[in-house]
Protein backbone atom coordinates (compact mmCIF):
# COMPACT_ATOMS: atom_id res chain seq x y z
CA UNK A 1 0.00 0.00 0.00
CA UNK A 2 1.30 3.38 -0.74
CA UNK A 3 1.04 6.22 1.98
CA UNK A 4 0.29 9.64 0.74
CA UNK A 5 1.84 11.13 3.95
CA UNK A 6 5.77 11.43 3.32
CA UNK A 7 8.47 12.97 5.87
CA UNK A 8 8.95 15.65 3.13
CA UNK A 9 5.20 16.64 2.90
CA UNK A 10 5.32 16.67 6.87
CA UNK A 11 8.54 18.97 6.61
CA UNK A 12 6.41 21.13 4.30
CA UNK A 13 3.75 21.63 6.54
CA UNK A 14 6.02 22.19 9.67
CA UNK A 15 7.54 25.05 7.65
CA UNK A 16 4.50 27.14 6.71
CA UNK A 17 3.03 26.34 9.89
CA UNK A 18 5.78 27.64 11.43
CA UNK A 19 6.69 30.47 9.02
CA UNK A 20 3.36 31.60 7.53
CA UNK A 21 3.68 31.62 3.97
CA UNK A 22 4.46 29.28 1.34
CA UNK A 23 7.76 31.41 0.51
CA UNK A 24 9.13 31.34 3.85
CA UNK A 25 8.57 28.05 3.92
CA UNK A 26 9.95 27.90 0.41
CA UNK A 27 12.94 29.96 1.68
CA UNK A 28 13.81 27.88 4.75
CA UNK A 29 13.87 24.60 3.14
CA UNK A 30 15.88 25.94 -0.03
CA UNK A 31 13.29 25.47 -2.60
CA UNK A 32 11.12 27.47 -5.21
CA UNK A 33 7.53 28.46 -3.61
CA UNK A 34 5.84 26.06 -6.51
CA UNK A 35 7.74 23.66 -5.40
CA UNK A 36 6.03 23.88 -1.46
CA UNK A 37 2.71 24.71 -3.47
CA UNK A 38 2.84 21.26 -5.39
CA UNK A 39 3.94 19.39 -2.18
CA UNK A 40 0.91 20.86 -0.51
CA UNK A 41 -1.86 20.29 -3.15
CA UNK A 42 -0.92 16.87 -3.99
CA UNK A 43 -1.25 15.73 -0.15
CA UNK A 44 -4.43 17.51 -0.16
CA UNK A 45 -5.76 15.98 -3.61
CA UNK A 46 -4.60 12.52 -2.34
CA UNK A 47 -6.20 12.83 0.95
CA UNK A 48 -9.20 14.85 -0.36
CA UNK A 49 -9.04 17.40 2.11
CA UNK A 50 -8.07 21.26 2.60
CA UNK A 51 -4.94 21.54 4.86
CA UNK A 52 -4.56 25.40 4.58
CA UNK A 53 -6.19 28.62 3.99
CA UNK A 54 -5.84 31.74 3.43
CA UNK A 55 -6.38 35.25 5.91
CA UNK A 56 -4.64 38.16 4.60
CA UNK A 57 -0.88 36.86 3.33
CA UNK A 58 -1.12 34.28 5.64
CA UNK A 59 -1.27 30.53 5.06
CA UNK A 60 -3.14 29.10 8.40
CA UNK A 61 -3.93 25.13 9.13
CA UNK A 62 -7.55 23.83 8.59
CA UNK A 63 -8.92 22.19 11.87
CA UNK A 64 -7.75 18.86 9.26
CA UNK A 65 -4.64 20.20 8.76
CA UNK A 66 -3.82 20.88 12.67
CA UNK A 67 -4.50 17.12 13.23
CA UNK A 68 -2.09 16.08 10.66
CA UNK A 69 0.68 18.36 11.70
CA UNK A 70 0.38 17.90 15.59
CA UNK A 71 0.69 13.74 14.74
CA UNK A 72 2.90 14.26 11.90
CA UNK A 73 5.21 16.50 14.18
CA UNK A 74 5.80 13.11 16.20
CA UNK A 75 6.49 11.27 13.56
CA UNK A 76 9.14 13.57 12.28
CA UNK A 77 10.86 13.56 16.16
CA UNK A 78 10.43 9.68 16.24
CA UNK A 79 12.53 9.65 12.78
CA UNK A 80 15.22 11.97 13.98
CA UNK A 81 15.45 10.02 17.33
CA UNK A 82 15.71 7.00 15.35
CA UNK A 83 18.52 8.31 13.20
CA UNK A 84 20.14 9.45 15.94
CA UNK A 85 19.69 5.93 17.97
CA UNK A 86 20.92 4.40 14.48
CA UNK A 87 24.09 6.61 14.33
CA UNK A 88 24.82 6.32 18.09
CA UNK A 89 24.77 2.53 17.32
CA UNK A 90 27.33 2.55 14.56
CA UNK A 91 29.75 5.10 15.87
CA UNK A 92 29.15 4.74 20.03
CA UNK A 93 29.08 8.93 20.16
CA UNK A 94 25.59 10.62 19.89
CA UNK A 95 25.72 12.71 16.16
CA UNK A 96 24.39 15.89 17.82
CA UNK A 97 25.45 17.97 20.71
CA UNK A 98 23.41 20.53 21.96
CA UNK A 99 24.32 23.56 24.08
CA UNK A 100 22.33 25.52 25.62
CA UNK A 101 24.46 29.25 27.13
CA UNK A 102 22.82 31.47 29.13
CA UNK A 103 22.69 35.29 27.20
CA UNK A 104 24.58 36.55 30.54
CA UNK A 105 27.57 35.22 29.80
CA UNK A 106 30.21 36.02 26.36
CA UNK A 107 30.02 33.36 23.92
CA UNK A 108 33.97 33.90 23.11
CA UNK A 109 35.07 31.31 26.17
CA UNK A 110 33.47 28.42 24.29
CA UNK A 111 35.21 28.41 21.05
CA UNK A 112 38.17 27.66 22.08
CA UNK A 113 37.04 24.78 24.08
CA UNK A 114 34.84 23.38 20.95
CA UNK A 115 38.19 23.54 18.71
CA UNK A 116 39.83 21.73 20.56
CA UNK A 117 36.42 19.24 21.24
CA UNK A 118 37.06 18.73 17.56
CA UNK A 119 40.56 17.80 17.49
CA UNK A 120 39.00 14.13 19.19
CA UNK A 121 35.69 13.95 17.50
CA UNK A 122 35.31 16.44 14.10
CA UNK A 123 32.22 14.61 12.96
CA UNK A 124 30.18 15.32 15.51
CA UNK A 125 27.73 18.17 15.44
CA UNK A 126 27.16 20.82 17.16
CA UNK A 127 24.05 23.54 18.35
CA UNK A 128 24.90 26.18 20.59
CA UNK A 129 21.50 28.00 21.84
CA UNK A 130 21.23 31.15 23.71
CA UNK A 131 18.82 31.41 26.55
CA UNK A 132 17.24 33.61 28.90
CA UNK A 133 17.03 33.44 33.00
CA UNK A 134 14.71 29.99 32.98
CA UNK A 135 15.65 29.06 29.71
CA UNK A 136 18.76 27.59 30.44
CA UNK A 137 17.72 25.17 33.37
CA UNK A 138 14.82 24.29 31.25
CA UNK A 139 16.37 23.55 28.17
CA UNK A 140 18.97 20.67 30.43
CA UNK A 141 15.69 19.31 32.07
CA UNK A 142 13.67 18.88 29.06
CA UNK A 143 16.49 17.34 27.22
CA UNK A 144 16.35 20.56 24.77
CA UNK A 145 20.23 20.74 25.78
CA UNK A 146 23.04 18.53 26.28
CA UNK A 147 24.78 20.94 28.14
CA UNK A 148 23.78 23.94 30.09
CA UNK A 149 26.51 26.82 30.96
CA UNK A 150 25.23 29.74 33.09
CA UNK A 151 21.44 27.74 34.53
CA UNK A 152 21.12 30.23 37.29
CA UNK A 153 19.57 27.15 40.00
CA UNK A 154 21.14 23.39 40.77
CA UNK A 155 17.94 21.19 38.96
CA UNK A 156 16.15 19.78 41.21
CA UNK A 157 16.93 16.31 42.98
CA UNK A 158 16.93 12.46 40.86
CA UNK A 159 16.35 14.26 37.36
CA UNK A 160 19.90 12.34 36.54
CA UNK A 161 21.70 16.16 35.90
CA UNK A 162 24.81 16.68 36.82
CA UNK A 163 25.90 20.15 38.45
CA UNK A 164 28.95 21.83 39.21
CA UNK A 165 28.94 25.83 40.29
CA UNK A 166 31.25 27.91 37.59
CA UNK A 167 31.21 31.62 39.81
CA UNK A 168 29.25 33.67 40.84
CA UNK A 169 28.12 36.89 39.10
CA UNK A 170 28.38 40.30 40.16
CA UNK A 171 25.34 42.69 38.57
CA UNK A 172 25.63 46.86 38.12
CA UNK A 173 22.69 49.06 37.80
CA UNK A 174 23.26 50.38 34.43
CA UNK A 175 22.42 53.92 32.94
CA UNK A 176 23.19 55.70 30.15
CA UNK A 177 25.63 58.60 29.66
CA UNK A 178 23.49 61.91 30.26
CA UNK A 179 20.98 60.05 32.23
CA UNK A 180 19.30 61.90 35.68
CA UNK A 181 20.41 59.43 37.88
CA UNK A 182 24.27 59.95 37.03
CA UNK A 183 23.77 63.28 38.79
CA UNK A 184 22.10 61.69 42.11
CA UNK A 185 23.72 60.90 45.61
CA UNK A 186 25.08 57.82 46.10
CA UNK A 187 24.15 55.49 47.15
CA UNK A 188 21.05 55.52 45.23
CA UNK A 189 17.61 54.52 47.44
CA UNK A 190 15.30 51.96 45.70
CA UNK A 191 12.63 54.33 46.38
CA UNK A 192 14.68 56.69 43.61
CA UNK A 193 14.93 53.16 41.16
CA UNK A 194 11.10 52.49 41.41
CA UNK A 195 10.18 55.87 39.60
CA UNK A 196 12.08 54.41 36.15
CA UNK A 197 11.32 51.85 33.78
CA UNK A 198 13.48 48.70 33.47
CA UNK A 199 14.81 47.29 30.47
CA UNK A 200 14.94 43.30 30.97
CA UNK A 201 15.88 40.82 28.38
CA UNK A 202 12.47 38.14 27.72
CA UNK A 203 12.80 34.55 29.27
CA UNK A 204 13.13 31.84 26.62
CA UNK A 205 11.48 29.17 28.68
CA UNK A 206 9.44 27.37 26.51
CA UNK A 207 7.04 25.01 29.19
CA UNK A 208 7.19 27.46 32.27
CA UNK A 209 6.14 30.57 33.23
CA UNK A 210 8.29 33.16 32.70
CA UNK A 211 10.60 34.56 35.36
CA UNK A 212 11.64 38.09 36.35
CA UNK A 213 15.08 38.99 37.98
CA UNK A 214 16.59 42.59 39.29
CA UNK A 215 13.10 44.57 38.55
CA UNK A 216 13.28 47.09 41.54
CA UNK A 217 10.41 49.52 39.51
CA UNK A 218 6.79 49.29 39.56
CA UNK A 219 5.99 50.88 35.64
CA UNK A 220 5.60 48.48 33.15
CA UNK A 221 8.65 46.83 31.51
CA UNK A 222 10.24 47.22 28.04
CA UNK A 223 11.17 43.74 27.25
CA UNK A 224 13.37 43.19 24.58
CA UNK A 225 14.58 39.77 22.85
CA UNK A 226 18.67 39.41 23.58
CA UNK A 227 21.39 41.37 25.82
CA UNK A 228 22.19 43.48 22.58
CA UNK A 229 18.95 44.81 22.00
CA UNK A 230 18.99 45.46 26.01
CA UNK A 231 22.30 47.23 25.32
CA UNK A 232 20.65 49.18 22.67
CA UNK A 233 17.22 50.60 24.41
CA UNK A 234 19.34 51.70 27.33
CA UNK A 235 21.37 53.51 25.51
CA UNK A 236 19.04 55.70 23.50
CA UNK A 237 17.38 56.06 26.87
CA UNK A 238 14.52 53.87 26.90
CA UNK A 239 15.02 52.89 30.40
CA UNK A 240 17.94 51.58 32.86
CA UNK A 241 18.75 47.72 33.86
CA UNK A 242 21.26 45.48 35.47
CA UNK A 243 24.25 44.11 33.76
CA UNK A 244 27.00 41.66 34.67
CA UNK A 245 29.88 43.21 35.48
CA UNK A 246 33.37 42.05 34.09
CA UNK A 247 35.07 39.24 36.80
CA UNK A 248 38.26 41.55 36.94
CA UNK A 249 36.38 44.72 37.41
CA UNK A 250 37.27 44.65 41.50
CA UNK A 251 33.93 46.40 42.31
CA UNK A 252 33.62 46.74 46.08
CA UNK A 253 31.02 44.51 47.70
CA UNK A 254 30.30 46.45 50.43
CA UNK A 255 28.44 50.01 49.11
CA UNK A 256 27.27 50.96 45.99
CA UNK A 257 29.73 53.25 43.71
CA UNK A 258 30.06 54.56 40.40
CA UNK A 259 31.71 52.96 37.61
CA UNK A 260 32.78 53.60 33.80
CA UNK A 261 32.89 50.92 31.76
CA UNK A 262 35.25 53.01 29.66
CA UNK A 263 33.62 53.39 26.02
CA UNK A 264 30.33 55.43 25.74
CA UNK A 265 26.78 54.33 24.02
CA UNK A 266 27.06 55.86 20.90
CA UNK A 267 30.85 55.11 19.84
CA UNK A 268 30.55 50.52 20.06
CA UNK A 269 27.07 50.04 22.18
CA UNK A 270 29.44 48.96 25.11
CA UNK A 271 28.08 49.68 28.73
CA UNK A 272 28.84 53.11 30.01
CA UNK A 273 27.76 53.93 33.75
CA UNK A 274 26.99 51.47 36.32
CA UNK A 275 25.99 51.60 39.90
CA UNK A 276 27.40 48.53 41.59
CA UNK A 277 24.02 46.66 42.71
CA UNK A 278 24.72 42.70 44.66
CA UNK A 279 21.25 42.07 45.36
Amino acid sequence: MKYPITLDALEVLDAIARKGSFAAAANELFRVPSAISYTVQKLEQDLDVVLFRKEGRKAVLTEAGKVLLEQGREILDATERLAIATKKTHSGWEPVFNIAIDSILNFDFIYPLIAKFYEVLPDIEINIYEEVLGGAQEAITSNRADLAIGAGAEPTPNQGIKYQKIRQIEWLFTVAPGHELTQASLPLSRQLIEQHRFIVVRDSSMNQAPQSRRIFSKRPVLSVPSVAEKINALCSGLGVGFFTGPPDSGVARTRPAYRTAGRKCNTDRNLPHGLENNQ
